[in-house]
């Protein structure tokens, strides 16, 4: 590693090479800017975040507790300050990363204005968010360094060599705010060559792992409402194709393709695979669809369709769209099957896209499917979509029941009401909830779980707060009291919101390029310093 002394002498050498010319320019201060500029394109962001996903993978398949986590975020300063708290309460982002959800971008990033999750947003506004939040956590970097520096130049004003090596020693030991990004592709926005043009895009501003769902690309719907249409195994192997020829086109060779599938959920097909031979992928997912079994073909109608299956013909069971059923109770299976294709055939890591948070259901899955591939590993989709108190106090009342103990005093269908907040089938089914991911994580092969839209509830929420206080009865100790007075005694960095965006670092730069004569900000008439 390069120390920060160590890039100091090699700046002073160059641009002593450079003779009198380059004069007015500090080495010191071209080591400065150049820390906090450690990411020159996004392509070193990808390729730095893919080493850190895959010893991440790795670490999990040597101990499932080791697993990974993130929140979606909907905009860079999200995204930014959801990692300066992580570095403020844990030392440190080990562990931690970002996820980028399609739902979102729909919902709060298209020109359209908010849109349904149904891939109708600008596909450019995917690469765009991604830039955008890599651009954020940059600037936090630069941030806190510019804080270490002035901690450095206090020390040497000071003439305490202590803590000048103390403040060197911080800067040389300084860990990035940058870390991986999963990153929702959706369908794939097209045919593959679109998926590939759309990755590319995404790569190129910093992605390390694209998620990719098996649904039809032109009729997307999010993952937990009605109406999914998946594609056949064919179509969906050549998007992946498609993602992974864009990390290689790009040099980031070991980039992290996540394949979801949401064959759970999903009771249609678009279209019946031809098969080849038999026993192929066509004939397997053939095999699921549901028909009527003909055996006199002179009762077909014109425009009626057959297919084989196994040793009988079908009329396959078509909708007036002409979309084709699967049959009932197979979804399982289908994800079994998704899942061992898609691992066989380039993805990474799983995505099963499931109706509610249930540790068994998940690990009855992964266990099939961890009989053909041992190291099969998922990301899983803690959703606000799910009613989680609901969910868990019904597990739990399920389970006392099936133990016979005496549940008489619950009702089942009306567990959310707030009657039962303090009783104990609330607090075991909370316990519940805090172990879930320690639990699945241990049990069902989930190596990495986020929460897809966290940010955009957290934001309503603490609007909603502060609007019926603001304009209620409290007026602006609505917001002195709920919203600056705690950023004060809770430490955020954002109380001083001319620092967050940049204003200091932008007076350093004035200093190393006008010096004296700069024109600085932070003044002693600057009001942030009352926050000092």
């Amino acid at each position: 590693m390069m120390t920060y002394t160590n890039q100091m002498t090699q700046a002073s050498n160059f641009l002593a090479q450079q003779g009198d010319t380059w004069r007015a320019i500090n080495p010191e201060y071209v080591v400065r800017m150049r820390l906090q500029n450690r990411f020159k394109t996004g392509l070193d962001i990808a390729q730095y975040t893919a080493d850190i996903m895959r010893r991440d993978m790795a670490k999990y398949d040597q101990d499932a507790a080791q697993y990974t986590q993130s929140l979606g975020c909907w905009h860079g300063f999200i995204g930014q300050q959801k990692m300066i708290s992580v570095k403020k309460h844990f030392g440190s982002t080990k562990g931690r990363y970002l996820y980028l959800s399609g739902w979102m971008v729909a919902a709060m990033r298209s020109e359209f204005g908010p849109l349904p999750d149904q891939s109708m947003h600008e596909k450019t506004s995917v690469p765009a968010l991604i830039e955008e939040l890599y651009t954020f956590l940059k600037q936090a970097d630069a941030r806190e360094l510019n804080h270490l520096f002035k901690e450095l130049d206090a020390a040497r004003d000071e003439g305490d060599q202590v803590k000048e090596r103390a403040a060197q020693k911080r800067i040389d030991d300084f860990e990035t705010h940058v870390v991986p990004i999963i990153a929702d592709i959706d369908a794939g926005f097209g045919n593959e060559e679109a998926t590939y043009l759309l990755a590319k895009k995404m790569i190129e501003a910093g992605a390390c792992c694209i998620q990719i769902e098996n649904q039809v690309s032109d009729a997307k719907q999010c993952g937990h409402q009605d109406g999914k249409v998946t594609v056949p195994h064919e179509d969906f192997l050549a998007k992946i194709n498609a993602v992974r020829y864009a990390f290689m086109e790009l040099g980031i060779e070991n980039g992290i393709i996540v394949a979801r599938t949401d064959s759970l959920g999903a009771g249609l097909t678009q279209k019946i695979p031809v098969s080849q031979y038999p026993g192929d992928l066509a004939e397997q997912y053939n095999a699921y669809i549901d028909g009527e079994e003909v055996t006199d073909v002179s009762s077909l109608d014109s425009g009626d369709m057959v297919l084989r299956q196994g040793d009988k013909l079908i009329k396959p069971t078509r909708l007036a769209n002409g979309l084709v059923k699967f049959k009932a109770n197979t979804g399982e299976d289908r994800v079994v099957l998704d899942c061992i294709t898609s691992l066989q055939n380039g993805a990474d890591l799983l995505w099963i896209e499931t109706e509610k948070p249930h540790v068994q259901q998940i690990a009855g899955m992964v266990n099939r499917i961890r009989e053909v591939v041992p190291n099969a590993k998922l990301v899983y989709n803690n959703s606000p979509s799910f009613n989680w108190t609901l969910n868990f106090r019904q597990q739990v009342f399920d389970a006392w029941q099936q133990e016979g103990r005496d549940v008489s005093e619950y009702h089942r269908e009306n567990l959310m009401s707030q009657q039962y907040d303090g009783s104990e089938l609330a607090q075991v089914a909370d316990e519940k909830i805090r172990s879930f991911q320690r639990d699945a994580s241990q049990q069902a092969g989930i190596f990495h779980h986020l929460i897809t839209l966290p940010t955009y509830h957290t934001a309503a929420l603490s609007t909603d707060n502060l609007a019926k206080d603001y304009f209620g009865d409290l007026g602006m100790l609505a917001y002195v009291a709920g919203v600056q007075r705690q950023e004060i005694r809770q430490s955020l960095a954002s109380v001083k919101h001319q620092d967050m965006s940049g204003s200091n670092i932008g007076d350093d730069h004035k200093e190393y390029f006008s010096g004296n004569q700069a024109l600085k900000a932070s003044g002693e008439n600057n009001t942030m310093n009352q926050f000092s």
